[in-house]
């Protein structure tokens, strides 16, 4: 007796509609989750209009020869898909900002290393092979989705019917738009990725010509600039990690951190200086410091690594090169640089000082590989007194960089602290940042002390050596706001910038752009950017400047 045909009330066809829908449903889920970063969780849409076209189409192959193929590129795609939905993900988390995959390839890399840092080489290798064995896996749970799970039906079956039908309706909504009106709660998720990356490589590629021709238009005009109105004042420039204007006005933070402006008011009058404060927006949000570095001390606003590379491929002058040609050394402290870093040659200090260059013999402190005061002692004991004319100094003061555990108390005696070994009594000390990281508002707890700790260690800083003080133009600067977890959604740019000197003229050029008295900036959002102070004491101590005050 032949076998029951696949399309007789006895086969498997009692059960084709319950497959049809179970496919079309996985398949719709899927699809929208690809939008839940857009939304922070799945958004007010319903139906995903490439779901009914997959189905449709899936369900005439099915059992056919062209579906293998049909399942085994929907697969890879729906892998592809599921990788650009986690990359923005972790982009609007981390940076405040979609995917560029024009740009943030390179940023992989980054994302290893901060694992490295925070955990261990182990952990950051075995999170990488599970994200390459959960992929792997979703793939091929995706291919047998698309493979196996349709019925095979004839044209004019009801099976069949509802194929055709889901199939034109996933047609017209997905080429008729521009014609039909969309139905409500209908989008194109798949589509929409793919046509917003296309967006994202089309626009870097006009990004890099047009910053190549500004690069080519300015160069003359950026010639370097002596600064001789600083020529016998020392310049020192504090990049805080992490420092936004959120630390300062969000009521979240400011128990923890406002006494600590305070602190720095009260040990800068002591000291005999005079600070104003005011707020720039700097160009990247939750990470790339080195973006934020590279706006301020070229003038240019370095906002994407595009910018960044196609700068490094220029011989361009910098405020470095404005110091130098005024007589200062100029050094530049880099803690967190472990590896190597040839562009930090391109901005030519005379001494560049990474990790392996401190003879730091205390612990690491998870990604902060020494804490901010041994920096600020290093820089003090052994750079600057021995410099043989006004430094100019950049430090990148890392300890406000997360996970923001442990959070070390403040040595006073600045005396003891030395090669750093007496940071050893703190090693282990603290929890784990996988055990911190799992409440977010203690996280945010530990992002406020940290903050407070560099500000404090800052000013203790001045305290200590009034004297070195005196002659001196100190600038306290944030490199970016923190990542959205802790700004909340929609933060300005702003960082706060803090200015001292003992010569209240040095502080003209900020109180001319709305810089006030204090360590309070007057407001969270501004007109002026990062890049603007080089500009600002080009024009306030460069030669011109001093030529026409004559």
């Amino acid at each position: 007796m032949r076998a029951p045909s696949t399309l007789s009330p006895t086969g498997s066809t009692r059960w084709s509609l319950p497959r049809i829908l179970l496919l079309f449903c996985l398949l719709n889920v899927g699809l929208l989750a690809l939008e839940v970063a857009r939304h922070t969780g799945f958004g007010p849409n319903r139906l995903a209009l490439e779901a009914l076209v997959l189905t449709g189409a899936l369900g005439l192959l099915a059992g056919r020869r062209g579906v293998h193929w049909l399942a085994l590129t929907g697969a890879g795609l729906a892998t592809i898909l599921l990788a650009m939905a986690l990359g923005d993900a972790l982009a609007r988390y981390s940076l405040n900002r979609p995917l560029n995959l024009g740009l943030d390839l390179h940023l992989l890399l980054s994302v290893f290393h901060l694992i490295e840092g925070n955990v261990s080489v182990a952990a950051a290798w075995l999170a990488s092979v599970l994200a390459a064995l959960a992929l792997l896996l979703f793939a091929v749970a995706v291919y047998a989705l698309l493979r196996y799970l349709p019925v095979r039906a004839r044209a004019w079956s009801g099976a069949g019917v509802v194929y055709q039908l889901m199939l034109l309706a996933g047609l017209v909504g997905l080429l008729g738009q521009e014609l039909l009106p969309t139905p409500p709660r209908t989008i194109t998720p798949a589509l929409s990725m793919v046509e917003d990356q296309a967006y994202w490589v089309e626009r870097t590629r006009q990004e890099r010509r047009q910053f190549s021709a500004l690069l080519q238009e300015t160069h003359e005009a950026e010639s370097r600039l002596a600064l001789t109105g600083l020529a016998e004042t020392d310049v020192i420039i504090g990049f805080i990690e992490s420092y936004g204007v959120s630390a300062v006005f969000d009521e979240r933070y400011t128990p923890e951190v406002v006494p600590q402006l305070e602190r720095l008011e009260e040990r800068a009058e002591a000291a005999g200086l005079h600070l104003v404060s005011g707020t720039v927006n700097a160009p990247v949000f939750g990470g790339q410091s080195w973006l934020a570095h590279a706006t301020l001390l070229s003038g240019l606003w370095i906002d994407s690594h595009l910018r960044y590379e196609l700068l490094l491929q220029t011989r361009r002058n910098t405020l470095v090169d404005d110091f130098a040609a005024g007589g200062h050394h100029t050094v530049a402290l880099m803690p967190a640089i472990t590896l190597p870093w040839p562009e930090g040659r391109w901005y030519g200090f005379d001494r560049l000082l990474e990790s392996a260059d401190f003879p730091y013999a205390g612990p690491p402190f998870n990604w902060v590989t020494m804490p901010d005061q041994y920096t600020w002692s290093h820089f003090q004991e052994s750079v600057r007194a021995e410099a043989p004319e006004p430094v100019f100094a950049k430090l990148a003061l890392i300890s406000s960089h997360a996970p923001w555990v442990p959070i070390l108390p403040v040595i006073d005696d600045w005396s003891v602290i030395g090669d750093g070994e007496i940071f050893n009594q703190w090693e282990g000390k603290g929890e784990a940042p996988s055990a911190l990281w799992r409440d977010h508002d203690r996280v945010r707890e530990h992002y406020a002390r940290s903050v407070a700790y560099s500000l404090e260690v800052s000013s203790a800083y001045i305290e200590a050596f009034p004297e070195e003080n005196e002659n001196a133009l100190v600038i306290l600067i944030g490199d970016h706001q923190p990542a959205p977890i802790i700004t909340g959604p929609d933060p300005s740019a702003g960082v706060p910038v803090h200015v001292l000197s003992a010569d209240p003229r040095l502080l003209e050029p900020f109180r001319e752009r709305g810089f006030i008295d204090g360590a309070m900036p007057p407001d969270a959002y501004t007109e002026h950017s990062m890049a603007d102070i080089r500009g600002w004491l080009r024009e306030a101590f460069g030669e011109s400047a001093r030529l026409a005050a004559r």
